[in-house]
């Protein structure tokens, strides 16, 4: 990491101004704005984590940091949906990549651990671009260190319970039995969302309850719609804090079809950033949107819908 500006002002720095730079041009940070070492101190910290070691299916979320950046030109300073300018509000800034080791899952776990607790020094709260679902077990061993458990939010088409693939303790597939186990996860208030498509066996739901999550399926969205989801969600975390886990296959493969491991029957992209834009109240202290893989996108369709998930999640984030 970079040493941090010593001309920093204390006002946030927000993206370049598309009217003197077009959005086409320059390096593209998340929604182009500012490098982490070009700020005194960030309020949220968006921080990229390429591996994806840890999938059981189709590879290339390693790819899903520069991918999603690249889609987030297009986001603009305020959001209406919201009433709110979140890079006004707050100073976000881009901390680059968290390297890892792609040939040792267990080595990853640790430096991905050890390199959020290093941004958690210059940045109240990280917000994780990945990457495979996997990083969200040493997120949320960063984040249990400042806040201890957490509820965790966590809209998939998967549980991601299981324990083991292949032998292997920590993949894709396992993270959330993992945080169950280690005592990082707060067993009252942690939901799933959007949980659809077939399963290994019943035991697979017995287990994920015993593990502490209560569930809303995407078959309950269709029939209830988004206002009874939320409500559900509501009245799950409560006021705890809330660590948000998002992996893009919540999505129907129509709406997210770079993703390594797409189930038929999901969310649409507005049902999900109408479920954020309703937690702005809440708790959120960190966040991560995973599983994009360019390889499989088309028309950046997958990268334009988790841009503007994290652009909502920024929002949500913002000092109301």
């Amino acid at each position: 990491m970079q040493p941090f500006s010593k001309d920093a002002t204390d006002e946030p720095r927000g993206p370049v101004d598309a009217s003197v730079v077009p959005r086409f041009a320059g390096i593209a940070t998340f929604a182009r704005l500012p490098r982490l070492d070009e700020v005194e101190r960030a309020d949220i910290a968006i921080v990229g984590i390429p591996f994806d070691s840890g999938v059981s299916y189709r590879p290339g979320a390693r790819f899903g940091p520069a991918h999603v950046r690249e889609a987030s030109r297009l986001l603009r300073p305020y959001n209406p949906a919201q009433d709110v300018f979140p890079f006004d509000a707050q100073q976000v800034a881009d901390a680059g990549d968290i390297a890892a080791n792609p040939f040792d899952i267990a080595a990853a776990v640790g430096e991905i651990e050890a390199g959020a607790r290093q941004l958690s020094e210059h940045a109240d709260r990280l917000v994780a671009i990945g990457g495979d679902h996997t990083i969200a077990l040493p997120l949320l061993r960063a984040a249990h260190a400042q806040h201890g458990p957490v509820a965790v939010l966590h809209f998939d088409a998967h549980l991601d319970t299981w324990d083991t693939y292949f032998g292997a303790p920590m993949t894709h597939g396992t993270p959330f039995r993992r945080a169950s186990e280690e005592g990082l996860i707060d067993l009252t208030a942690s939901m799933h969302v959007g949980i659809r498509g077939p399963l290994y066996s019943k035991d697979d739901l017995a287990d994920d309850d015993r593990l502490g999550f209560a569930i809303v399926t995407s078959e309950f969205v269709e029939e209830h719609g988004v206002a009874a989801a939320v409500e559900r969600i509501r009245a799950r975390v409560g006021d705890a804090p809330l660590y948000i886990s998002i992996d893009i296959d919540v999505l129907d493969p129509a709406h997210a079809p770079g993703t390594g491991t797409p189930e038929a029957g999901g969310l649409t992209t507005r049902e999900l950033l109408r479920m954020l834009r309703a937690l702005a109240d809440l708790r959120i202290v960190g966040a991560d949107v995973v599983e994009v893989a360019p390889a499989y996108d088309h028309a950046q369709l997958t990268a334009i819908a988790a841009s503007h998930v994290i652009y909502e999640l920024l929002s949500a984030m913002a000092p109301g």
